[in-house]
């Protein structure tokens, strides 16, 4: 249950958000922190590992981790980056630098933006998130020249009136030429003025507009649920199999090892006894050969009964049995 539980985090089917990507890095820094401290052991170097391979096949093997449940990752990963054929160039303005404009621009950046201005009403905030992510903090009175400038406006401030109003909005647009603006409006109350989306140069989405596409996906990462599941409990058996595995194999070695080494004195012993008798050496080969077959078949059923007990986990009491019948110590 240990082992099924930390795969099923590691593949983000624990969380309160299925497929959530973030949680797979998180289970890797307690990993880290584990080793960095000395508190893993081999048993748990086996299954953090395990576990990170078998988050990896639920991702290549499901879309669970592919569908966007998040407000920001939705407008930046599928609006944005539908709307345009890459966000590198853009001049990019976001409105707000709180959690929301952080989260935003974490989707900005590995969308490839690289022309980002943020404009906070507190400019230590605005400064200290353009430095965070290597974007340009402008002063909030320069509004009206990051929108003739944008060609993607967001806004996920907190204020309780829209920011940009269709009156402000049409001064800036006598200089952008006509230029097609998107504005992905994150806010709740609004920031942008929904008049705004009316005009034949301007696409406007709404936090509403976001959050249907956003449950969309939510709903297909929850039919991705059992197929992933499924790969989670197969992994699961796998990885206690092959730690059963790790705890017979000694054994079996030493038992086999123990058999060669008879098998080897007796047919030294035999050889010497043949050479006197004149045999032809076809003899000697074939009754080698029914040394070992007569080893095999000695060896194979508790060989065999030790395999069956490991697979079901009762592997223990046979192992001991094993090591006080042929004297294989410990």
């Amino acid at each position: 249950e240990a082992v099924s539980h930390l795969f099923a985090v590691a593949a983000s089917l624990d969380s309160m958000v299925v497929g959530e990507t973030q949680i797979l890095s998180q289970v890797k820094e307690a990993y880290d922190l584990a080793c960095s401290t000395g508190s893993a052991g081999p048993l748990t170097h086996a299954a953090f590992q395990a576990a990170s391979r078998v988050a990896k096949r639920v991702q290549r093997e499901t879309t669970i981790h592919r569908k966007r449940v998040s407000v920001p990752s939705v407008a930046i990963g599928e609006v944005a980056s539908e709307f345009f054929e890459t966000l590198s160039g853009k001049t990019i303005v976001l409105l707000g630098a709180g959690d929301m404009g952080r989260e935003t621009m974490r989707y900005l950046i590995d969308a490839g933006a690289d022309d980002i201005r943020i404009l906070n009403r507190t400019p230590e905030r605005g400064r200290e998130l353009a430095e965070t992510f290597g974007a340009r903090s402008m002063a909030w009175d320069d509004l009206d020249r990051a929108l003739i400038e944008a060609d993607l406006l967001i806004g996920t401030t907190s204020s309780p009136e829209p920011i940009v109003n269709a009156r402000r909005f049409r001064v800036a647009r006598e200089s952008r030429y006509e230029r097609v603006l998107l504005v992905l409006d994150l806010a709740v109350p609004r920031d942008v003025d929904p008049a705004i989306g009316e005009l034949d140069d301007v696409y406007l989405y709404s936090v509403d507009d976001l959050q249907a596409a956003c449950e969309r996906n939510r709903q297909e990462r929850q039919r991705q649920w059992p197929k992933a599941k499924l790969i989670i409990d197969e992994e699961t058996q796998r990885f206690v199999n092959e730690l059963h595995h790790r705890a017979t194999g000694p054994v079996i070695q030493r038992l086999r090892e123990h058999a060669d080494e008879i098998r080897r004195e007796e047919w030294q012993r035999l050889s010497n006894k043949l050479s006197q008798m004149s045999l032809p050496d076809e003899a000697h080969r074939e009754i080698e050969k029914s040394l070992d077959r007569l080893i095999n078949k000695l060896l194979h059923p508790p060989l065999a009964s030790l395999r069956e007990a490991a697979m079901d986990g009762h592997q223990r009491g046979l192992l001991e049995a094993i090591k006080r019948l042929f004297s294989l110590g410990d």
